[in-house]
């Protein structure tokens, strides 16, 4: 489930982000990993959001419509 913000909220966040991923980046590298090892870290982020994403999306578009049943008379 990914948590949606907006606003002055949304800006916070982003410089979260960057800061989150700046502290991981100084991290990996002085526990000896490197650019290609990182690199590759990022890519299977990339690939775990996407198939999450493709997962809501499908689960989205399977969801059949609401019923409407009228009342007779």
């Amino acid at each position: 489930m990914r948590a949606k913000s907006s606003g002055q909220g949304s800006s916070e966040r982003q410089k979260a982000v960057k800061i989150l991923a700046r502290s991981l980046y100084k991290q990996l590298t002085s526990e000896g990993y490197d650019d290609k090892q990182i690199v590759a870290l990022a890519t299977e982020l990339i690939s775990e959001v996407t198939t999450s994403m493709a997962s809501e999306h499908v689960a989205r578009d399977t969801t059949p419509p609401p019923t409407i049943i009228s009342a007779s008379r």
